[in-house]
């Protein structure tokens, strides 16, 4: 049993060790690369939804117009 404890130790060791290695890889955006793409993403929400909710109210309309 002690074997597997340390096997299970060791393993979670490792996992680690390479975790903390990949995060040593990822690269951050810096400040203002990182403000410009939230604010394309955000305005780019903003328009899909408005269009989202226009395409509905026309349906709406039509649908109103057959009934």
């Amino acid at each position: 049993m002690a074997k597997s404890e340390e096997k299970s130790t060791a393993l979670k060791k490792s996992w680690t060790q390479e975790l903390k290695g990949e995060f040593k890889k990822i690269t951050w955006l810096d400040r203002t690369t990182l403000f410009k793409q939230s604010a394309v993403v955000i305005v780019s929400t903003v328009i899909l939804g408005a269009i989202i909710a226009v395409v509905d109210w026309l349906i709406q309309i039509g649908l109103n117009f057959i009934i």
